[in-house]
């Protein structure tokens, strides 16, 4: 995981998404007066919600 700022992010976007897209991993972007966000693939992502989706199906009162 990479943490990268704003304006760092905002400057190198394309490379920020060639990133998390190549390198199945996330970037967390930092900003100075708000909270911070993540960026992560489509690929990763969907991974993520299934994941939670057959948790819950295991344990459905969570």
């Amino acid at each position: 995981m990479k943490t990268i700022s704003f304006s760092d992010a905002r400057n190198n976007l394309k490379s920020v998404l060639d990133s998390v897209v190549d390198n199945a991993d996330t970037t967390i972007i930092t900003r100075r007066d708000s909270e911070d966000a993540v960026v992560m693939s489509l690929e990763y992502y969907n991974s993520l919600m299934e994941t939670i989706y057959y948790a819950h199906q295991q344990m459905p009162n969570i």
